[in-house]
């Protein structure tokens, strides 16, 4: 599979937000492939990893993100689960739970109802080692400030909006990819 391929197919006519998609994945790609080798033990996936990491974020362009050239419909907090609609149609269905789970560090179905968000009242959490990786590492990375890592502490502080379980979640993944 090539996800460039894949990017290419939806993010042709849109330049600079491929741009924008293909740098910050490329930026999470790079983090969690790097987590799947120092820490083998862990039996995650690298090929697939890379895969994932690379299209995690394929469904921005639905939504209204103006700061980072997305002219959808939809809101933002929604790319995930577009994302996984678009993979699943596309054959993918392994890809399309990376991209359902990784927003946040997961959004469970009270974080969901107590935010009221415009999501399905459904668990969308990390559940294998794979989408745990990639969910971390999309959390060191912006697409509004493409040539930046956050820090740990920027990156929890980043989460404090996904309550304390969303800030407890990404303490226990700094202590095992570390």
């Amino acid at each position: 599979m090539d996800p460039i391929s894949l990017i290419d197919k939806y993010y042709g006519d849109a330049p600079s937000l491929r741009h924008i998609l293909v740098t910050h994945s490329t930026s999470v790609a790079n983090m969690a492939v790097d987590i799947v080798r120092r820490h083998p033990e862990l039996g995650a996936d690298e090929a697939f990893v890379r895969e994932a990491a690379m299209l995690h974020d394929i469904g921005i362009f639905l939504t209204d993100a103006p700061g980072i050239q997305c002219f959808g419909k939809e809101p933002y907090i929604c790319h995930g689960l577009l994302g996984g609609r678009l993979l699943r149609s596309e054959g993918f269905p392994r890809h399309a739970r990376v991209a359902e789970r990784h927003t946040g560090t997961g959004l469970t179905v009270d974080t969901i109802r107590r935010q009221q968000l415009p999501l399905p009242e459904q668990d969308f959490s990390p559940e294998t080692v794979e989408e745990q990786i990639i969910c971390y590492a999309d959390k060191f990375f912006s697409k509004t400030h493409l040539e930046r890592t956050r820090t740990p502490e920027q990156a929890l502080r980043s989460l404090e909006k996904f309550g304390a379980e969303g800030v407890g979640r990404m303490q226990h993944w700094m202590q095992l990819f570390a």
